[in-house]
């Protein structure tokens, strides 16, 4: 398997890329059966959101861009 798409299923599975899926999951289940509204989704999706791609941002250019090596 390539080197590069081995890494980005590695960073794929990474404990806050899981969180952050599990969390958009849940978000969206209780967004569809009318256990919360469409403000409050909004509101924590995009706090969940905003600090992944926060997160991710910050991360060293060599882990996001191992083929540079």
């Amino acid at each position: 398997m390539d080197p590069l798409i081995r890494r980005r299923i590695y960073n794929l599975l990474c404990i806050k890329s899981l969180v952050t899926l599990a969390l958009t999951g849940l978000f969206v289940y209780l967004a569809a059966t009318g256990q919360v509204n469409a403000r409050d989704f909004i509101t924590i999706f995009s706090v969940v959101i905003a600090f992944y791609f926060g997160t991710q941002a910050q991360a060293p250019e060599e882990d996001r861009n191992p083929e540079k090596k």
